[in-house]
């Protein structure tokens, strides 16, 4: 069963905006860290942001002050803004969260950025 879904991907010029969403099916996720990571192609995922159980944010350098990480508990779901996009932030972008040792993901959305 999908127990996280990801949505607002899509292409996007340079210095354009998107809004990513994850929606859980799991009333228990809202109490946890959820995070954004990203994927090019040949190498490592990477953390992009987290927002933690008690709503305090952390990002990776490379988007400080465009990405803002935010979440809606009622909805269960958590929001990426991205502005400013550049075309280096072209990935598959993933959300995720653990609960205790198990791992959960979404499927995936693509960001393209290019003019």
């Amino acid at each position: 069963q999908v127990q996280l879904v990801e949505a607002g991907g899509g292409l996007v010029q340079p210095g354009g905006s998107l809004r990513l969403s994850c929606a859980a099916s799991l009333t228990v996720f809202r109490f946890y860290d959820r995070d954004w990571y990203r994927q090019t192609p040949g190498k490592q995922r990477e953390l992009v942001a987290t927002i933690s159980s008690r709503d305090s944010t952390n990002y990776a350098d490379s988007v400080k002050g465009r990405f803002t990480i935010s979440r809606d508990r009622a909805k269960n779901t958590v929001y990426l803004q991205m502005n400013s996009l550049k075309p280096d932030d072209t990935a598959v972008y993933y959300c995720h969260t653990q609960v205790g040792s198990r791992d959960y993901w979404g499927q995936g959305t693509q960001v393209t950025v290019s003019s």
